[in-house]
């Protein structure tokens, strides 16, 4: 059983007992972290593919250290000008392994986004702030007619009646 999760805003191609290293997590050395953006879930050949994200599913992994990567030196010339710059840098990491894929029982992702769907339908639009072309699509789902030819004024006008 394999998963591709996001991390730290990177793919990743998981499985049990893996060790992976990411960009700097803000966990503490020991303690374990829960990844709900689960991309893709292999299971014995069953694939399952989220749109963008699996609901329900879920990667447990432990955070074992914090270090620093390999230090990856950057040379710029330009020649016949005697410019010259060398500069270093050394990403901060994490290193992970992962400890469970669950395809189901993260509830904390679907918790999370029924809320967010009430506060959209009640919550009053300010077409004020918006621009032209959002007031545009606005309209168009909407249905009003001969939209695209309307100035902004008038498209708050069409749109709060």
């Amino acid at each position: 059983m394999y998963a591709i999760v996001e991390i730290a805003g990177q793919q990743f191609k998981v499985a049990k007992d893996q060790k992976v290293y990411v960009h700097r997590l803000q966990a503490e050395e020991g303690s374990k972290v829960t990844f709900d953006n689960v991309l893709l879930l292999d299971n014995n050949g069953s694939v399952t593919i989220g749109a963008p994200a699996i609901e329900g599913a879920s990667v447990t992994a432990q955070v074992l250290s914090h270090l620093k990567g390999d230090k990856v030196i950057v040379f710029k010339k330009k020649r016949r000008k005697g410019y010259q710059k060398k500069n270093g840098h050394r990403q901060y990491l994490s290193e992970i392994r992962i400890e469970s894929i669950a395809a189901t029982g993260a509830t904390k992702s679907a918790k999370a986004a029924a809320p967010k769907a009430e506060a959209i339908k009640t919550a009053t639009v300010d077409y004020s702030a918006m621009t032209v072309a959002e007031l545009r699509e606005v309209a168009k789902e909407k249905g009003i007619e001969e939209y695209s030819s309307l100035k902004k004024a008038e498209l708050i006008e069409a749109l709060t009646k």
